[in-house]
């Protein structure tokens, strides 16, 4: 399975960003995905998760009501919308994927063996 991520960029406090992590390859069924960030010098941060079927979806208490995810399993797609961007949400967001059983604690990224490259996001 690759996953590739996308969508990042340079944005204005206040503004908007959709990203995408589409999943490829070997996909045997539907998988649970998490999403994660890593800001310099900081530790990887758990952000969401969303379950192979999209009805059990979670989030770090930080970013409830900012960060929404969503998938489009026909496309194997996972998006992530985040609004009000704040200057400390500058990292690099990463997608992860595994098969089910997945874990709903947004922190466990060790179940996850599949990961994308990142996508980063700047604000100021």
């Amino acid at each position: 399975v690759q996953l590739v991520e996308s969508g990042g960029g340079s944005v204005q406090e206040g503004g908007s960003l959709r990203l995408s992590c589409a999943a490829s390859g070997n996909i045997y069924g539907t998988y649970c995905f998490g999403w994660f960030r890593q800001a310099p010098a900081k530790k990887r941060e758990g952000i969401g998760y969303i379950g192979k079927d999209g009805s059990t979806i979670t989030y770090e208490d930080s970013v409830k009501g900012r960060f929404t995810i969503s998938r489009d399993s026909a496309k194997n797609i996972v998006y992530l919308q985040i609004d009000s961007l704040k200057p400390e949400d500058t990292a690099m967001y990463y997608c992860a994927a595994d098969v089910p059983p997945c874990s709903y604690d947004v922190r466990d990224a060790y179940q996850y063996n599949h990961w994308g490259q990142g996508t980063q996001v700047t604000v100021s």
